[in-house]
């Protein structure tokens, strides 16, 4: 395998590197075209990952990694649109510069977290929380 042929390879890798509920392609599509590719590496992903599982699974009071399995399709949306509005905050956050202006950036920001806020008032309705069944 040549060096082009290899790059290729492990960028569409990256492109395509999915955790347990959110993937790779999910974040940096909340994040934007102009994210800084500096702060939008794996590394990076990985902790977004594991940041918004912890912070979902103590919300929820539900072991997602252990129980993603058993969850059923839309619940996962949930889970999934939260964690990749999350990463896609974060990554934002990380540099501004390359957003057409920081109003843009800003702009962004406030509506993936008005959509996390949302999510979590589902997620703590009583009538939703049957996934746990409790």
């Amino acid at each position: 395998m040549c060096q082009r042929q290899k790059f290729k390879y492990l960028h569409l890798l990256k492109k395509n590197m999915a955790f347990t509920i959110v993937t790779v392609a999910e974040m940096q599509f909340m994040a934007g075209e102009n994210v800084d590719a500096t702060g939008d590496v794996t590394a990076n992903h990985q902790f977004l990952h594991d940041y918004a599982v912890g912070y979902l699974s103590s919300l929820t009071k539900f072991d997602l990694l252990t129980n993603w399995g058993t969850l059923t399709t839309n619940y996962k949306f949930l889970f999934t649109e939260w964690a990749a509005r999350f990463a896609g905050t974060q990554l934002i956050s990380f540099n501004m510069a390359g957003y057409t202006s920081s109003i843009e950036a800003e702009d962004m920001l406030t509506y993936h977290i008005y959509r996390m806020q949302q999510i979590e008032k589902i997620l703590n309705d009583s009538s939703v929380q049957d996934f746990q069944k409790v």
